[in-house]
């Protein structure tokens, strides 16, 4: 005869009451789910991205420890910081071993205190440590924005800050200004998004002044400004830019000011075309055409303008959405805080009830939008991610800013005239992002991001290494093009949609 149902659950109940603390957590957390969870989910960020940092400490330790310095600019950045602590003012006589000190004023107060820190620039071993942290730091503030996002699986950033020898040699076997300049601007981008507008720009117009690059930034940042701020407030921004460069050179401005404009901010400047990474196919002499420059400036102002509507676009979706963001969180905060006063089940449809239609039909738009953008399947509305606990990731959002961002800057990037070595920072850590909002497969994004640190590692350049990187830079850029044409689709499509239903209202 069968036990009795009773009996026979009982034993199974006790197991389950006896275990322990450590038992539940080991249930929950090691096994296949939760590991698959951790690599494939990219609201699992925040947590792989710690292990990424102290993984990231020990690679950079070895890597100064085993591998050889090797010496490019170190002592010229010196040098002319030495002539500048030693009274002079006048740019073109601030010298190093390679040339004219080239970059502007930020750069020179910034490795002065390097000179004064490693006991004149001797202390070789200690810069690269300083460079260490200046890599960790950046990888943290990139983190937080891929994190905000919640875009990009968190396999994807692991691989490729760890498989990068090129990012590593910049950072603390080269020591570049390169690295100081992005690490700024990032830190500039963390600002922006969370809305400390004057802080960030005093952040983004000291990128400049280490190094021109980041005004590749510019176009988006001043559509950002617009969208967000409305045009006196634009102006008022710009002010803060400018009066940060006119601090930043002031000892130079105010005794040799032309030496220093056409020294610090020379856009005609000729590159050397042996450090050429993709251009290597030309010839020395069409590389140094002016025409030839003038046409690359031109497709660049031709691209620019050609993503300017999808641009703003995105940038009036994320205004309006912060906008929403500000509405709803006083209603959440009020929701959770009732359901702590209530009984454990709740009606979630009766909570819903006190959001406006408005916000309800502009969540359902946004849900739609960023589905289609982030390449799967996202909720917008609200949601308990805890038990009897409402939130919405507002978030990500972010992808909405983020993307044109990325874009202006690998447009910068492709239409470069020359890009040498230590330029692969300038986008490198964005190139992730890039490729994930593409149409195309995994497979062809990996071979995207392969391809293009193939290209970077090759040394010295060769017709081919330059030509693919031409091709992967057409490939994104098509990708990513197309990725937006889709979007804006789809933006219309809701547009539409919400038009209807408050048409149906009234």
């Amino acid at each position: 005869m069968a036990p009795p149902k009773a009996a026979s659950h009982r034993p199974a109940v006790r197991r389950k009451k006896s275990g322990t603390l450590v038992d539940s957590i080991l249930d929950k957390y090691l096994n296949v789910r939760f590991f698959k969870y951790l690599l494939l989910e990219p609201a699992a960020l925040p947590i792989v991205g710690l292990f990424v940092l102290l993984a990231e400490l020990v690679i950079n330790v070895v890597v100064i420890q085993r591998v050889p310095y090797t010496e490019i600019d170190w002592v010229a950045y010196m040098q002319e910081c030495e002539g500048f602590l030693n009274g002079t003012t006048n740019y073109s006589l601030l010298r190093g071993d390679t040339g004219p000190l080239v970059y502007p004023a930020a750069f020179v107060y910034i490795y002065s205190a390097l000179y004064y820190i490693t006991s004149h620039g001797t202390n070789v071993r200690l810069a690269q440590y300083i460079f260490a942290g200046i890599y960790l730091l950046q990888l943290a503030l990139v983190l937080r924005l891929y994190a905000k996002s919640r875009k990009v699986p968190p396999y994807v950033l692991v691989l490729s800050a760890f498989t990068s020898y090129r990012i590593h040699s910049i950072y603390v076997l080269r020591l570049f200004n390169d690295p100081v300049a992005v690490l700024l601007l990032y830190a500039a981008l963390n600002l922006f998004l969370d809305r400390r507008w004057t802080l960030g720009s005093t952040f983004f117009s000291l990128a400049v002044g280490v190094k021109m690059n980041i005004l590749l930034f510019a176009p988006a940042l001043l559509l950002f400004y617009l969208a967000n701020l409305g045009l006196l407030r634009t102006i008022l921004q710009l002010a803060v830019c400018g009066v940060v460069q006119l601090l930043l050179g002031a000892p130079f401005l105010l005794t040799h000011p032309v030496e220093y404009l056409r020294g610090s901010f020379d856009l005609g400047r000729i590159f050397e075309h042996k450090w050429t990474v993709n251009y290597r196919f030309l010839s020395r002499d069409l590389f140094e055409n002016r025409s030839f420059h003038l046409s690359l400036l031109g497709l660049h102002l031709l691209l620019l303008l050609g993503f300017a509507k999808p641009t703003w676009t995105f940038f009036q979706s994320y205004v309006r959405l912060r906008r929403i963001e500000d509405q709803l969180q006083p209603q959440i905060a009020q929701q959770n805080l009732e359901l702590k006063k209530r009984p454990k089940k709740v009606e979630k449809d009766k909570d819903q009830k006190k959001f406006t239609s408005e916000q309800q039909s502009f969540l359902k738009a946004f849900e739609k939008s960023l589905q289609k953008a982030s390449g799967g399947k996202g909720t917008a509305a609200p949601a308990q991610a805890e038990p009897e606990r409402y939130g919405i990731h507002f978030d990500r959002c972010t992808q909405l800013a983020l993307l044109p961002f990325f874009l202006c800057n690998l447009v910068g990037v492709a239409c470069s005239r020359s890009l040498h070595y230590q330029f692969y920072v300038w986008y490198f850590h964005s190139l992730p992002y890039l490729a994930w909002s593409t149409p195309y497969s995994l497979g062809v994004r990996c071979l995207i991001l392969g391809l293009i640190e193939y290209c970077w590692n090759t040394y010295p350049s060769t017709n081919f290494s330059s030509a693919a990187l031409h091709f992967t830079h057409v490939v994104l850029l098509a990708g990513v093009a197309k990725q937006l044409v889709q979007t804006m689709r789809i933006n219309n499509a809701a547009k539409r949609e919400q038009q209807e239903q408050q048409k149906k209202l009234q």
